[in-house]
């Protein structure tokens, strides 16, 4: 990660703003902005997460420097530290980890799409629980984030909730005589 740390001539920085990693975390922070951690030091840990999920804390040590738990402690609130947490720990998991995907599924296209599940699941309960718990907390606005949230409830409930449209009524009817 430290060539990432240099700015574009090659040199170390001082200031990590200047560096190649926070241009590339300027670039994607945005879509991390409706789960509570929009800058781009939690978007390149984030992103560092997905080499290994170890590298988050090197990278927001090296990103942070001095005393990370106090530092983190000002930067994330309660909530978007849980939002932080749960997308990071239900994301794809590794390189290693997804190499082993790969290899079992024997499917490039299955890979992708079991990445972009875990990916995309993360994403939703992460967005449910910053903007809702924001809500109610009084943290955080009604807005299109929330609205988002609310129909990722509504759509996860939905499909918990709805009858398996492959049963029949007559097969419903025997399975719950049988049952007793």
């Amino acid at each position: 990660m430290m060539p990432l740390t240099m700015a574009k001539t090659g040199q170390n920085v001082e200031n990590a703003d200047a560096s190649i990693l926070a241009a590339i975390g300027g670039a994607i922070c945005w879509i991390f902005a409706p789960l509570g951690f929009g800058n781009w030091q939690a978007a390149v840990t984030t992103l560092t997460g997905l080499i290994a999920k170890e590298e988050v804390v090197g990278t927001m040590g090296v990103l942070y420097g001095g005393n990370l738990t106090a530092t983190v402690g000002t930067l994330f609130t309660g909530l978007t530290a849980y939002s932080f947490m749960i997308f990071n720990l239900l994301c794809a998991p590794c390189f290693a980890a997804m190499g082993a995907i790969k290899r079992e599924m024997n499917s490039a296209k299955w890979t992708w799409a079991a990445i972009g599940y875990m990916c995309l699941w993360a994403y939703v309960l992460a967005l449910i629980v910053y903007q809702i718990g924001g809500l109610i907390a009084g943290q955080v606005a009604f807005g299109l984030g929330t609205i988002a949230a609310l129909a990722c409830v509504a759509g996860i409930l939905t499909l918990l909730l709805r009858k398996n449209p492959n049963v029949s009524a007559q097969h419903r009817a025997a399975r719950s005589v049988s049952a007793k």
